[in-house]
């Protein structure tokens, strides 16, 4: 049952999070910005600014899509982002651009992060089974089948919690750094610099909000191992 608890607890406050996100998103499209370049201009300014010439910025699809891809070393803005003239396209495009300057000055812990993503991959792929395996099976295992199973779901949350804390520096420090540049160059001046903060302060609430409950999840996990020896 308590499992339930913090998962329905979670996935409340995710759902309030991105709705607020969104609705600043919303808020920030109605407001134009003074330099009127498009989220692309803007992406592709900041990058000439920090002297990065191999990364490709592309248009991609949906709402709040906006990533970087340091395989590809690709920057994909979703249409509003890509084509908007307005604070908050100048917002998500800059802190798209901060990954791929993280990347050009080998960040250490956007590098950390990407070592980090097979280990997620594989876990995220066998923890679906482990957990139908925990929630069906464990009445019918015998206490070391059970215990292994306990100890491989823990493992799996563990390392999804590890990945969501790194994740937290490498977007606060990317959103410093696209605000850092959206001041110094006038790009956002005034109102509109503090409406992309204020845009990408939620956004990085939403990073926040899974760093917690994957943590939560990792912990419930591992007390109920420890429980069980």
């Amino acid at each position: 049952m308590l499992y339930y608890v913090i998962i329905g607890f979670f996935t409340l406050v995710g759902f309030i999070i991105s709705s607020r996100l969104k609705s600043k998103f919303k808020k920030y499209s109605r407001v134009p910005t003074s330099s009127g370049m498009t989220g692309a201009e803007i992406a592709q300014q900041m990058l000439n600014h920090y002297g990065v010439h191999d990364v490709k910025i592309t248009q991609g699809q949906g709402m709040l899509t906006d990533h970087y891809n340091p395989q590809t070393k690709v920057v994909s803005l979703s249409p509003e982002v890509y084509q908007g003239r307005h604070v908050a396209a100048a917002a998500v495009a800059a802190h798209e651009c901060g990954h791929a300057v993280q990347h050009a000055e080998a960040y250490s812990m956007l590098q950390l992060r990407s070592k980090l993503v097979p280990a997620v991959q594989f876990s995220t792929r066998i923890q679906q089974f482990l957990f139908m395996g925990f929630i069906f099976g464990m009445g019918a295992m015998g206490a070391g089948v059970g215990s292994l199973f306990m100890i491989a779901l823990t493992v799996t949350f563990g390392v999804a919690a590890l990945f969501s804390l790194v994740t937290l520096p490498v977007e606060f420090d990317a959103s410093r750094r696209a605000l850092a540049w959206l001041d110094n160059t006038g790009t956002t001046v005034g109102a509109e610099y503090e409406g992309a903060k204020d845009a990408l302060w939620w956004a990085a609430m939403t990073y926040v909000s899974a760093a917690l409950s994957a943590l939560v999840m990792f912990l419930y996990f591992a007390l109920q191992m420890l429980g069980n020896d």
